[in-house]
């Protein structure tokens, strides 16, 4: 279970690396991405949290 949580952060962090921004002040993003890093990470937590709590209601 923990090396697939390893992996799985390994995994993600690749995904999360910093790209050039558009060249100017404002430059923003890429348009065509349509989920960023912030949302994954969000997501993310929100499972944690719903596991935790599965976890914490079943015992």
């Amino acid at each position: 279970m923990r090396l697939r949580l390893v992996a799985f952060f390994i995994f993600l962090s690749s995904l999360l690396a910093a790209q050039p921004g558009g060249g100017g002040p404002g430059g923003g993003g890429d348009p065509d991405v349509p989920i960023g890093g912030i949302e994954i990470l969000i997501a993310v937590g929100a499972l944690f949290g719903a596991k935790k709590a599965f976890h914490h209601r079943k015992k």
